[in-house]
């Protein structure tokens, strides 16, 4: 059975105290949380130590929003994955479409991150996703699918998370409509060496989209941005109604 993933991008946002305040609104509500998933907390780096801390012995699990693909060296501004592993994160985002457009990210050094973390033993969440013009034109699918081959190439699919991000929707407010999602994501499992793999969708997910968005067949979870920085919030999405 393939595992259900809700993962918070907290992006750059939030210092030390801010976490500690959204924890304090956000635990008591894991209480009646389902066995049937996982809970993920990615935050800025300048929080890893004190979540690591606070977190330690709960449900949720720990998440770094980036890896470099070398253990040390001269690359400023850069983590390396055993720093990351030695305050007990368990999980680490790669290949977002914010550090594709902003940081020259490409899919040669997506796939040298996703090879550093799994060498520490850390789980990628792996982001792929069109962007609005390349929808409008029919590319959607050849553009995901060379995404997933070359990042995927010599990757262990066995520790691995996908999230479906389609970039016209990341917070834009414009959700993808659940089915075309669940189109999508089923087309990138169809890529796959290993159905298994728990495959998510981004985008503009809300309180008040969740449930339409997890009733679908093929999607295993969410990688949430906005909606995970308020307490309430997340909390309603990773409380979801039961899926399917």
């Amino acid at each position: 059975m393939r595992k259900i993933v809700i993962a918070g991008n907290w992006k750059m946002y939030k210092t030390q105290a801010d976490a500690v305040a959204f924890l304090q609104g956000f635990m008591p509500h894991l209480n009646d949380i389902a066995d049937d998933r996982e809970v993920v907390l990615c935050v800025p780096f300048t929080a890893l130590v004190g979540m690591s801390q606070s977190l330690h012995g709960s449900l949720i699990r720990l998440g770094a929003q980036n890896v470099h693909w070398e253990t040390a060296g001269a690359y400023t501004g850069e983590v390396a994955a055993p720093m990351l592993t030695e305050l007990g994160v368990r999980y680490v985002i790669v290949g977002h479409s914010e550090r594709r457009q902003y940081f020259g990210e490409t899919d040669e050094t997506v796939n040298l991150r996703l090879k550093a973390a799994q060498t520490a033993g850390l789980t990628p969440i792996l982001c792929v996703g069109e962007t609005k013009q390349q929808r409008d034109t029919g590319e959607t699918e050849s553009v995901i699918f060379s995404q997933l081959e070359n990042a995927l190439n010599g990757i262990d699919q066995t520790n691995l998370v996908v999230a479906y991000e389609p970039i016209w929707a990341i917070g834009t407010g414009d959700t993808c409509e659940s089915a075309e999602a669940n189109r999508v994501v089923g087309l990138m499992r169809a890529q796959l060496t290993n159905p298994d793999v728990p495959i998510q969708y981004g985008g503009s997910v809300k309180p008040d989209n969740v449930d339409e968005i997890m009733q679908q067949p093929e999607i295993d979870g969410a990688l949430v941005g906005g909606a995970s920085l308020q307490p309430n919030s997340f909390a309603r999405i990773v409380n979801f109604s039961a899926r399917r």
